[in-house]
């Protein structure tokens, strides 16, 4: 962690708030020393008052950062020359030359401080904020001893130079405030990130007027010590504007919205689609844990239940027009999440396909795709899952089962994809019955609640006696924890391989940002939007089935590189494995 990094929470809400105190103390005291340090040479003898004051503001910021050192982690070389800079300035004092390098560098310090991981725009209006606010409080704390009057005469004229310092602090805070993406939205006023701007932004036009109305060659440090207090206060702000947290974006009608809660001391992803007036889904990751319920204030409050073929949980919930807020309970705690169905009427989804319409809408989300949802998975049989299902069942025919159990069901894609297989199986002599049978092979090509159902049932009738002995296959939308994992063994045909590197880094993003759920076809679909054209190549038979290769107990030793716990971030099935069965299906 570096010197003056913005420290991690602590678990205490009084101590996380004394530690960023700290930091603003130690970055103020850090700016006026280094600010005075740096004008010093404009100046001739200082009174021993104006020494005291230096010796004091490098007393306190050396005080401060080596108290840091003991509240949190810091960059011990940081530290050390925080500490040698602060303890030598009013040492250096005396010799203007030595002590304004020695103030500049400790200046160079803070502005490093303050804008770490910035890069780009943001440092260099970091360095134009942090450098105009330390000049500013330079001028007003060597004017307090020393009148302007007594300054050497150079060609370097104060009056001037405040009303620029003034607009450099007005750029700086201006660009904060547009660069921020808040805009000139309601997060502007009603968050405390949005206010922290408002005060970066409107305090140095405040220096700044005062500046031009206090504008005299006579008493030209005057307009520096009226506007001090509203520098100084911008300062503390634009220093205290990394611990406080971004507002999330304002939800947008018919996008889904994702959004975190926080019921006591657990924080969770809340996933809410499509956001339109009327049936709404409300999905939890399992990671939330039970009894979750939603719904409006005064109005139904639904359970979350589970549902057939998906993850976690799930509540319905009627939105009115409009904005409105939706509220997330467990027992006697609850919160609010703020939504805006809009105005207009949304997609019709039929309830079976809503959670997977809801996932195929996450991945866009992810990647930070805020689209409006004009479709949904089942609502079409796309070209890449046609041929995948063209060439399964040839490659079934080729092995010769008595039959073809087809599950099927209503929706577009249901209807299209049993079509499909009943004219491709036509043309290779293949029989397609909906009966189960010793010596056939399960195909299902519905939706993700009709797919769980029938393979629940594969599963009991392959348990009570031989039932589909030539395997089970799944369409490529039903790759899915839950449908996979209700059967030992399933089949999919895939274009691309869950284990490479684009699919493995979905899966970890998909985990991440909905705690810890799993990937689906749909999300990574829209997750990778465009480039899924890159991605998707040609057809082979993958296995996803509940094994473990090495099972090993928690704890217990094992070689370098081998991963004994199968729980690792990136799979695609949870508890399992997924590998090709198959050479490429030509």
């Amino acid at each position: 962690m570096d010197h003056h990094v913005i420290p991690a929470s602590s678990g205490s809400a009084g101590a996380d708030i004394a530690l960023v105190l700290l930091r603003l103390g130690l970055l103020l005291a850090t700016a006026f020393l280094a600010g005075t340090g740096i004008l010093r040479p404009l100046v001739g003898e200082l009174p021993g008052r104006l020494r005291l004051t230096i010796a004091g503001l490098g007393g306190i910021s050396a005080a401060l950062a080596a108290v840091s050192a003991f509240a949190t982690d810091v960059n011990v070389i940081a530290l050390i020359v925080h500490l040698v800079l602060a303890l030598a300035i009013p040492v250096l004092i005396r010799w203007p030359s030595a002590g304004r390098w020695a103030s500049l560098a400790l200046a160079a310090l803070v502005v490093l401080e303050t804008s770490l991981g910035r890069t780009g725009v943001e440092f260099a209006i970091d360095t134009v904020y942090v450098a105009a606010a330390a000049l500013w409080f330079g001028v007003t704390v060597l004017s307090v001893w020393v009148p302007a009057a007594q300054w050497r005469q150079t060609n370097f004229r104060l009056g001037p130079l405040s009303l620029t310092l003034g607009g450099l602090l007005v750029v700086a805070g201006t660009v904060q405030l547009f660069s921020s993406g808040l805009g000139f939205d309601r997060r502007i006023y009603g968050t405390l990130f949005g206010l922290t701007l408002l005060v970066i932004a409107l305090l140095p036009i405040v220096a700044t007027v005062v500046a031009g109305f206090f504008f005299s060659d006579k008493e030209s440090t005057r307009a520096y010590r009226f506007g001090a207090a509203a520098v100084a206060v911008g300062f503390v702000a634009w220093s205290a504007l990394a611990a406080i947290p971004e507002p999330p974006k304002l939800p947008t009608p018919g996008v889904a919205l994702l959004a975190d809660a926080a019921l006591g001391e657990q924080r969770f992803p809340v996933l809410v689609s499509p956001q339109r007036p009327g049936k709404n889904l409300v999905h939890f990751p399992a990671s939330a844990g039970e009894d979750l319920s939603a719904g409006l204030e005064g109005g139904l409050i639904g359970k979350a239940i589970v549902r057939p073929g998906a993850e976690g949980t799930w509540a319905e919930v009627d939105l009115p027009k409009g904005r409105s807020d939706l509220i997330i309970s467990r027992g006697g705690e609850k919160t609010t999440i703020e939504v805006d169905a809009g105005e207009e009427p949304g997609l019709a989804i039929e309830d079976a396909d809503a959670p997977e319409c809801a996932s195929a809408a996450l991945g866009g989300l992810i990647a930070d795709r805020r689209e409006v949802l004009t479709s949904c998975p089942a609502d079409a049989l796309s070209g890449e899952d046609s041929g995948s299902l063209v060439k399964l069942v040839e490659f079934l025919a080729g092995r010769k089962p008595s039959a073809l159990t087809l599950v099927e069901d209503a929706s577009p894609r249901g209807v299209a994809a049993a079509k499909l297989v009943r004219e491709t199986a036509a043309r290779s002599g293949l029989p397609v019955q909906a009966e189960a049978g010793p010596n056939t092979a399960l195909l299902v090509v519905s939706g993700w609640a009709g797919g769980y159902t029938a393979m629940t049932r594969a599963a009991e009738s392959q348990r009570l006696k031989p039932t589909h002995q030539y395997g089970l296959y799944l369409a490529p939308w039903l790759l899915n924890g839950p449908i996979v994992n209700s059967v030992a063994s399933s089949s999919v045909p895939l274009r691309f391989d869950p284990r490479e590197q684009v699919a493995v880094s979905f899966a970890v993003a998909a985990g991440n940002a909905f705690g810890g759920e799993s990937p689906t076809l749909g999300g990574f679909r829209s997750w990778l939007g465009d480039q899924w054209r890159s991605i998707s190549g040609d057809v082979q038979i993958f296995a996803a089935a509940q094994v473990n290769a090495m099972p090993m107990y928690p704890g217990e030793p094992h070689a370098v590189g081998m991963i004994a716990d199968r729980n690792y971030a990136g799979q695609w099935i949870p508890d399992g494995t997924i590998v090709p069965v198959s050479s490429v299906l030509r």
